[in-house]
């Protein structure tokens, strides 16, 4: 894919994605694992490495990337140690940071994706664990930066891919497909503004048609997608002038200001072999038997390329359809048992996916916060599918009395508020009539090509009957007359 419209180069790029898991306690302490607490409240002995202390293994850490592993078809190394990756910085109290090094606890594995032009498979070079470090904090003081050390331990798992994306796109895509791999199957809540997913870009540039790698820049701390999208956009046109100018690109770390819109440089790039890894002297090797390894991918759910299949197949739905129901799994899930009490699923497909979610948004609720009773939603949908009222009615005068008591009938409420559709063809003719004959302008227009305007006279139609038209019924007599009095 080339970054320009001449085509003269390719974006080479691989992300590392840092996922927080959804642990109780810290990777190696006892400390409690948890955001928005006054800083250095989650904090001891082992978290600030005080002389003498050792860590222990979180052995539910352990599990979470096993279940990450599964989910992206990894292999999972039964035997494994980890490392010391040796470097200062203020927000590692203990000057070095455990993680893995030659054996990560998952190696391989793919990711695919549904893009414009197609499905990408993005192929992962290793999944392992680590402990996440502290927080600087460089805006509360004028002449120092304060240290939170709450995040101090907290286990990581780091998702490495190869360098094969080759677009800003694809990297948004990739990462949003992880937050929701990752929240689906429960072991990190994917909240990139609280920064429990966060995203290292490795951006290149070559000439189109080289297999040569360039030299990589990488931009630091990503934590939302348009920041991953925009950071990579602006590395790659900043590379491509580098290289128009004939100027040196320099492997180096850079961070993304998004006020300004630009990256800038922090440090030159660290290799491996400067962080010194050695193995980890206090931590003794570990090892998983088939039979564990086996009872944590029993535990997995269904993922959701499956769901998207079982839905095309069971409930004969479309892909786009089925795979926005699989864009969270909460949704999935209440849609799973709607759909056992109905078989209008297109329809409740719609309802799920455009009023339902509006008023969820509006109301900033999530899918486990809606109290619905799934009889009465059968008998909306059979009302709609029937005629007897529209979709448009059903969302914007029954819906809201149904989320407001789950007793709410929608039946009785249609007849109540009168809005039952049972007029016959003879009094849709009539309303339709009506409707033409005091638009005439309108209907010269129409007939002069502005066909945009069926809309008005559909809804001229509704106002007169007062909601009792069948919109099927309008529309179609409305062609009728329309196109035949040309």
């Amino acid at each position: 894919m080339s970054v320009d419209g001449l085509g003269k180069y390719e974006a080479v790029i691989g992300l590392e994605v840092h996922a927080q898991l959804h642990t109780k306690s810290k990777l190696f302490s006892g400390d409690a694992n948890s955001f928005g607490s006054s800083p250095n409240q989650h904090v001891s002995p082992i978290t600030l490495g005080h002389p003498g202390t050792l860590p222990k293994m979180n052995r539910k850490a352990l599990e979470y990337a096993i279940k990450m592993g599964l989910a992206c078809h990894s292999n999972i190394a039964k035997y494994n140690f980890f490392a010391r990756k040796n470097y200062f910085y203020p927000d590692l109290p203990k000057g070095y940071q455990i993680s893995q090094h030659t054996t990560p606890i998952c190696s391989g594995g793919y990711v695919e994706l549904n893009m414009p032009s197609g499905k990408r498979t993005i192929n992962l070079t290793r999944i392992h664990l680590e402990e996440d470090a502290g927080k600087s904090i460089h805006d509360q003081h004028d002449a120092f930066t304060l240290l939170d050390y709450n995040r101090a331990g907290v286990p990581l798992i780091e998702i490495v891919t190869e360098p094969e994306l080759h677009s800003a796109d694809e990297a948004y895509a990739y990462v949003a497909e992880i937050r929701k791999m990752v929240r689906w199957i429960e072991v990190c809540d994917g909240n990139m503004e609280e920064g429990s997913l966060r995203c290292d870009a490795n951006v290149s540039i070559r000439p189109t048609g080289s297999s040569k790698l360039g030299t990589r820049v990488e931009v630091k701390n990503l934590n939302s997608l348009k920041h991953i999208r925009h950071a990579i956009e602006i590395e790659i046109a900043r590379l491509s002038e580098l290289m128009d100018k004939g100027e040196k690109i320099v492997q180096e770390t850079r961070s993304y200001d998004a006020d300004r819109g630009i990256t800038f440089s922090i440090r030159t790039k660290e290799d491996a072999e400067d962080y010194r890894y050695f193995p980890e002297p206090d931590l003794a090797p570990f090892q998983f038997t088939d039979e564990y390894i086996d009872s944590i991918k029993s535990s997995l759910p269904a993922m959701p390329e499956e769901k998207i299949k079982q839905y095309e197949d069971r409930f004969l739905l479309s892909v786009y359809d089925a795979t926005q129901l699989t864009d969270e799994k909460l949704l999935s899930k209440l849609f799973d048992e709607v759909a056992l009490t109905t078989t209008h699923w297109k329809l409740l497909a719609n309802f799920f996916l455009g009023p339902v979610r509006s008023h969820l948004n509006q109301h900033s609720l999530d899918w486990n916060q809606l109290d619905i009773n799934k009889m009465h939603w059968d008998t909306l949908l059979k009302m709609v599918d029937e005629g007897k009222i529209a979709f448009s009615v059903a969302a914007q005068s029954i819906l809201p009395m149904m989320f407001d008591d789950v007793t709410t009938d929608p039946h009785e409420v249609a007849v109540k508020l009168n809005l039952i559709q049972d007029a016959g063809e003879d009094e849709v003719v009539d309303w339709v009539k009506k409707t033409l004959d005091a638009m005439p302008d309108k209907v010269a227009e129409y007939k002069k090509g502005k066909k945009g305007l069926i809309g008005l006279f559909v809804g001229e139609v509704k106002k007169i009957s007062g909601g009792k038209a069948d919109p099927r019924l309008t529309t179609e007599f409305l062609n009728k007359f329309l196109n035949n009095n040309n």
